[in-house]
């Protein structure tokens, strides 16, 4: 017994040993933590209730649509220059800067797609320490000693900066003299006693912070709230959690791999954008800041059972709140305030703010194929044919950094790749595209065109005694191009002319990487924030917005690549980043960078993707299968099933893992794979559609289940289903071997359409949905026409004259509503009133087309092959259409009584006309 009890119990310890090495992937110690970063120790160790700032009320001017003042520190005398602006759409905005600095102090620029346009405001009501002004329904209080501002939505306070007195505003300063405090100490006036406040040191690096300390910091209490969402990027649950004794959620752009889940730890991208809801109303803040940002939350509704037996012991009945304290290193406080008051107008309010992605080309909706990195042209063409020969739909084949000639971006290796040219003509042959990277490193190799120019020019970053910044990346050793610099920008665009980048075409399209910036020799495998850009400006002031920049300059560049210079015949540019800052989803679609093939990592990609979203950026995916490790096949048939309900639908592993194309798996995951790729190609017009409105609205395409249904309660914690547009619910399967999956129908008076089965559910509960291998939940919304095409190519490209199918799905008044838009896929005509947006209505047994924009055209030769209608009680079902000629035509019919579905079959009508089809 003791010799079967022994091995048993090394056996077990063995095993749990190994689980912690697998889950612990990450060095934490590559990477601080908030009491290791200075700034970030400073602003949480302020004592709430104790604001020093105060805003001298006898010093405001009224404008028509700004009040300014002087707003004072009355520890240390510095005052400081603020601006309340009343901008239009139910906004405001905040800045507070030194009144007379020693050195100007960085304000943001980019991110902002234009000045944002003011609105008329008016002194509503003076008090002897507050001043309150209005701006159409809503007001906004400034209180003087302490400084407090509230923001009301129309008579609701909803908002309020600096009620925990938490603002902080360090001014420039000279550096005081050493007086025997320990190394690296330094006091002045009491005031600034952290050791790393004139310099720091992290590990073996050196930051030499010749300015000091410069921090800015501002808390919001969101009065109400019940929820907040947003600041991303963070592989963390969609509703912010009470960070607490833990480390804030930080904002600091950084190459993470195989990164951590449920954690607040920065990742790639870093958009300081929150939205707080409750069932009342929804509001936005956005802290327009690049630097490096930490951000504490504190909720005092927060669902967890600790708190709940708390509550419940004392009787509490707290109304509920969430507070969120910003602490960025540098920089000036500017923050924008959105009133709502629901869901919708915060994304329109913000979006106006940073823009909205542009409409993207129809192929960059399809699937994408990826690896690091397919060997060499013959490589391309086998994966190219394979996904023929096994009937899979597919848009793009990616090619990773050996592709090119020694990590020389802009080139091809002569050997592997030498017909690059022939090799996308094979491609775009077929419906194809083909798409490569260039990475913000440039190699430091005197036979590099690049190089030399940028060494020549001076277009390097450079490190703080002016030289040329070097730094480890692929290539060895390397600069960086300043993007800071317009010029350097300008250069940068023109390398993707097709003069200067040899065997490039049209059909070839970018993916930027790398561009936190990363470096892996650098502190936390970035650039030193000590070094020097364009203006005199540190890193550490524009870090967050370094790839942000460069996306600026590639899709620039590949706007003007052909010299067309009708701007709406243009070809749209596709662009992939792993980085990004507020706006950067006006030039890019991004990733959530280097996951691993684990059910926890495909399990975050959804409210990872959904945090992004509801913060401007909704062109978002993740790496289907998992960039690192080797999916078993359950894990690889999920990760393509949830795949397909995410905007951006890539396929791509790491150079160490063994092959994992679809056909190289068994003959049943093959099949899957399939039939996920061809579900969603028949999706694409909706995507399509959904994009569209984005571009209009802000909407965000894929959103949370309470952005549709804000009264809904139980869904402000959902995270593991989503809405596509506001008529699709998925539920993706991301737990492995499970025969049944939770789901919850939101909406009192809703009806849900199984999509599988066109079973009618009519419930607003959880319910338990039987599944296996084949089956992912997902469900059309009653009262919603949505189009697909059913008729599956190789290629999207192959299919924009194919027929299309409406799916009309009837809500209990039996009415539906929907869209369509059509263009012709790639230039940007439909910006010049050149595409198609048809609105679809159903009621009094009637199914209506018209342009829903008059005077928009589009010659689509594309047609109705075929109208579904789901929730048709019995009746005569008979049908006719009346074309926009006047024609009448009898329709063939067939209705299932047992689904109440009615499929009117070849109606044969023009999607370029109106019409109408009758039910008799």
């Amino acid at each position: 017994m003791i010799r079967i009890q022994r091995p048993c119990f090394w056996t077990f310890l063995s095993v749990v040993c190994l689980l912690i090495c697998h889950v612990q992937t990450v060095d934490r110690n590559n990477f601080k933590s908030c009491e290791q970063s200075s700034f970030c120790r400073r602003c949480r160790k302020m004592e709430a209730g104790r604001s020093v700032y105060e805003l001298q009320l006898e010093t405001l001017q009224v404008t028509e649509s700004q009040v300014v003042g002087t707003l004072v520190n009355t520890d240390n005398g510095t005052h400081f220059h603020t601006t309340l602006t009343a901008l239009t759409d139910g906004r405001w905005r905040l800045e507070v800067d030194e009144a007379q600095p020693q050195r100007t102090r960085y304000r943001v620029q980019h991110s902002l797609q234009q000045e944002p346009p003011r609105d008329r405001l008016e002194i509503a009501e003076k008090t002897e320490n507050s001043v309150t002004v209005k701006c159409g329904a809503n007001k906004v209080v400034l209180v003087g000693a302490p400084f407090r501002l509230d923001v009301y939505t129309g008579d609701v306070l909803t908002i309020s900066a600096n009620a925990r007195g938490l603002m902080r505003f360090e001014h420039h300063r000279n550096k005081p003299q050493q007086t025997g405090e320990q190394e690296g100490e330094h006091i002045e006036n009491n005031e600034i006693t952290d050791p790393g406040a004139w310099e720091e040191n992290y590990k073996s690096h050196h930051d030499s912070k010749p300015r000091g300390p410069e921090a800015v910091a501002l808390d919001f209490s969101f009065v109400g709230a019940e929820q907040a969402y947003g600041v991303p990027e963070h592989a963390d649950s969609l509703a912010l959690k009470s960070t607490g004794k833990g480390d804030p959620y930080r904002l600091y752009n950084l190459d993470v791999f195989e990164y951590e889940i449920n954690n607040g730890m920065a990742l790639y991208a870093a958009v300081p954008f929150v939205l707080a809801h409750s069932a009342a109303h929804s509001v936005g803040v956005f802290w327009h800041n690049t630097a490096e940002t930490w951000v504490d939350v504190v909720s005092n509704s927060d669902n967890n059972v600790v708190s709940s037996i708390v509550n419940f012991v004392s009787g509490s009945s707290k109304d509920p709140q969430v507070d969120v304290h910003f602490m960025s290193e540098s920089g000036i406080v500017d923050v924008f305030f959105m009133t709502g008051p629901r869901p919708h107008d915060v994304f329109r309010q913000y979006s106006a703010l940073t823009g909205t992605a542009p409409l993207p080309p129809y192929f960059a909706l399809g699937y994408h194929q990826c690896r690091w990195n397919y060997n060499d042209q013959e490589d391309v063409d086998m994966v190219n044919r394979g996904f023929d020969h096994y009937d899979l739909p597919m848009d793009v084949i990616w090619l990773d950094i050996e592709h090119t000639d020694n990590k020389k971006y802009f080139t091809w290796d002569n050997y592997k790749f030498s017909k690059p040219t022939e090799m996308q003509q094979n491609l775009t042959a077929v419906g194809r595209k083909l798409v490569v990277i260039v990475d913000p490193h440039i190699k430091r190799d005197s036979n590099y065109f690049l190089h030399n120019d940028a060494t020549d020019n001076g277009y390097y970053v450079k490190n703080k005694d002016g030289s040329d910044y070097e730094g480890w990346c692929w290539p060895g050793s390397s600069s960086y191009l300043d993007v800071v610099n317009p010029v350097v920008r300008d250069y940068f665009s023109s390398r993707y002319s097709l003069a200067n980048y040899q065997g490039s075409t049209d059909n070839l399209f970018i993916w930027n990487d790398m561009n936190e910036p990363s470096v892996f020799n650098g502190p936390e495998v970035t650039m030193p924030k000590d070094c020097i850009h364009h203006g005199g400006w540190e890193h550490r002031d524009i870090h967050n917005q370094y790839g942000h920049l460069m996306l600026m300059a590639s899709y620039n560049g590949l706007l003007n690549r052909a010299g067309e210079t009708d701007p709406a015949k243009r070809k749209r540019p596709f662009i992939l980043t792993r980085s990004g800052f507020a706006g950067t989803q006006r030039y890019a679609a991004i990733w959530t960078g280097d996951n691993a093939a684990e059910w926890s990592h495909l399990a975050v990609s959804i409210p990872m993707c959904l945090s992004l979203a509801i913060s401007g950026y909704s062109f978002c995916g993740a790496d289907v299968g998992g960039f690192f490790k080797y999916p078993d096949s359950e894990l690889f048939m999920r990760w393509y099933q949830t795949g397909a309900f995410l905007p951006f639908y890539r396929a791509h592993s790491h150079l160490d893992t063994k092959r994992r194309e679809p056909w190289l798996y068994d003959a049943q995951t093959l099949a899957v794979v399939r039939d996920s790729l061809r579900l969603r190609y028949t999706f694409l017009p909706y995507w399509y559609t959904v994009f569209y409105q984005h571009n209009m609205t802000g909407a965000p395409v894929i959103r949370p289940l309470w952005a549709e249904f804000p009264e809904d309660r139980p869904t402000f914690t959902i995270d593991n289903q989503l809405m596509i547009g506001n008529a699709i619910m998925a539920r993706p399967v991301t737990e492995s071997k499970v025969q049944q999956v939770s789901v919850y129908f939101p909406g009192a008076d809703e009806i849900w359409y199984d999509l599988d089965t066109f079973q009618a559910i009519h419930t607003h509960s959880v319910v338990n949905i039987p599944v296996d291998i084949h089956k992912v939940p997902h469900y059309q919304r009653g009262g919603t026409i949505v189009p697909r095409r059913f008729r599956v190519r190789r290629s999207s490209s192959l299919t924009h004259e194919d027929p299309y199918t409406l799916i009309v799905a009837l809500g209990i008044n039996g009415t539906a509503h929907g869209n369509l838009y059509i263009d012709d896929g790639e230039t940007f005509q439909y910006l010049h009133n050149q595409g198609l947006y048809l609105d679809f209505k159903f009621e009094n047994n009637q199914l209506t087309s018209s342009f829903a924009l008059p005077n928009h055209h589009y010659p689509t030769k594309a047609w109705l092959e075929r109208v579904v209608i789901v929730g048709l009680p019995p009746g005569t079902k008979k049908a006719k259409a009346v074309s926009s000629d006047g024609k009448s035509i009898e329709l063939e019919t067939l209705y299932d009584s047992s689904l109440q579905l009615l499929t009117v079959r070849k109606p044969g009508l023009s999607m370029a006309s109106e019409w109408k089809i009758t039910l008799l």
